[in-house]
């Protein structure tokens, strides 16, 4: 089966474009104050349009309950229940289920894949829709990689993966996808010890009965990922919301090659969804949170394009 793609954007642009809080349509430069620069927005635009993103998230998480409504659902008890909605040839974002670990339900007794859910996702996807022409469900998907319906999705989004210990039915399924042309984001990834996980070693291991060949390559500043949407200027600037040391960016590409098509991007020593989950409740600086957003759409971008 081959895996579908919706809609992809027109376009490709170096800077954020403004929206306007109001109608989350695009700023008027004659009225908003904001010129806007072909080549890039300059440092106090970029400050301005980063505080319309966070206006942007934090409106629809009051809008959806009248306070915080899903987000203070998504931060406590367990797992809400998952309603997939079907397959419509529009993007889907699709988050990974997996049986977890021992020890991985150390955070409020939910299954590590869940952290966040679905409250990181739907913030990155209102910025998705806000600033490209992706068809984009609002809805996401929770599926395991057992299900065969993966294969109706371009993308695949997995957290926490220290306390995944995949099975033989999802590695095979995990190497289709891959082969078939199918691209995984890894994030939330900790290292060996937080909260007795066994970091990238357990990653290793399970990805050995999927791709026994692969080889994980540290990626640097040329990648087209940083660029493949808003341009991402330096690797310095992510932060960490809770990691210690610098955020650790890794591909796996076809035939181990970096000129090829990568097929997962890893986001290792960090927590990029992090700053989606809280940005709706201004618990994280503005500037930080605009730029996990920038690299979540340009790894959608690049993930539907190649």
């Amino acid at each position: 089966m081959i895996i579908a793609r919706p809609q992809l954007p027109h376009k490709r642009t170096r800077g954020i474009g403004p929206l306007d809080p109001r109608t989350s349509g695009p700023l008027d430069p004659r009225t908003s104050g904001l010129a806007t620069e072909p080549s890039g927005v300059s440092a106090r635009a970029r400050v301005a349009v980063a505080t319309v993103l966070v206006i942007l998230v934090a409106g629809l998480a009051f809008g959806q309950r009248g306070r915080f409504g899903v987000l203070d659902r998504a931060l406590g008890g367990r797992v809400p229940t998952v309603t997939n909605t079907p397959y419509d040839g529009s993007f889907a974002f699709v988050r990974v289920s997996y049986e977890t670990l021992p020890g991985g339900y150390w955070y409020r007794g939910q299954p590590a894949w869940s952290h966040g859910y679905p409250t990181a996702e739907q913030n990155l996807l209102k910025i998705l829709e806000s600033f490209t022409s992706v068809a984009t469900q609002q809805k996401t998907n929770t599926l395991s990689l057992e299900n065969p319906e993966i294969f109706n999705y371009p993308l695949l989004y997995i957290i926490e993966v220290s306390w995944w210990d995949i099975t033989d039915a999802e590695a095979r399924n995990l190497r289709a996808f891959l082969d078939k042309g199918g691209f995984v984001i890894v994030d939330d990834f900790k290292t060996e010890q937080w909260r007795g996980g066994r970091g990238w070693a357990q990653f290793a291991d399970n990805l050995q009965r999927v791709l026994p060949e692969a080889k994980f390559i540290d990626l640097d500043i040329s990648h087209p990922i940083f660029t493949q949407f808003f341009t991402i200027e330096s690797l310095d600037i992510f932060p960490q919301a809770y990691n210690a040391g610098r955020p650790v960016f890794r591909g796996l590409f076809e035939d181990n090659d970096p000129e090829k098509r990568m097929q997962m991007f890893v986001n290792y020593n960090t927590d990029i969804s992090q700053f989606w989950e809280w940005s709706g409740r201004g618990l994280r600086p503005i500037e930080q949170s605009n730029e996990a957003f920038k690299l979540g759409v340009n790894a959608i971008i690049y993930g539907l394009t190649h």
